[in-house]
């Protein structure tokens, strides 16, 4: 059985990147864009952070597509916002599976300044922060990974090695 690894944090933190970077390690692997799952919704898109959208139904998709992988033995890498709400789903969905919980954040600049990096069209801005403040306040501490001063292949590392990580 795969291990699935849960990774959060405000837009623009280095989710994908992080994201894709463990799933490039693994020997057998899927790498699940949240984002990429939402977006699939072309007529009646509504952004997710408004009412109306179609988050039960993103939910039900990403639940049934990473049962798929993990019980044929791929390791899943899976990054999306990920609210307390959703994370109970998430953890009584995959009570079976060993499952890491990382919440990605940095400080307000380097945010900014990694979002800036994205295309123009995927930037967030002052959205990012909104984001930023709403994670610092979701009581998510033992799992918080300030990426701050940490570099890519450190920020994996802390990931792999951190047991604390496990729900």
């Amino acid at each position: 059985m795969g291990t699935l690894y849960l990774i959060t944090g405000p837009a623009g933190v280095g989710k994908s990147t992080i994201s894709n970077e463990i799933a490039k390690s693994k020997n057998k692997s899927a790498l699940i864009e949240g984002d990429y799952i939402y977006n699939q919704v072309v007529g009646g898109y509504i952004q997710a952070w408004k009412e109306g959208n179609h988050l039960d139904i993103f939910w039900k998709i990403c639940i049934d597509t990473i049962n798929t992988y993990l019980s044929n033995g791929y390791d899943v890498i899976f990054n999306y916002i990920i609210n307390p709400k959703d994370l109970e789903n998430l953890k009584h969905a995959f009570k079976d599976f060993d499952t890491k919980f990382i919440v990605l954040l940095t400080d307000e600049n380097t945010l900014l300044y990694r979002d800036s990096l994205r295309p123009e069209d995927c930037q967030m801005k002052e959205r990012s922060i909104v984001l930023l403040n709403k994670f610092r306040n979701m009581n998510y501490d033992n799992y918080i990974l300030n990426t701050t001063n940490l570099s890519i292949e450190d920020t994996i590392k802390e990931i792999e090695k951190g047991n604390r990580f496990y729900l």
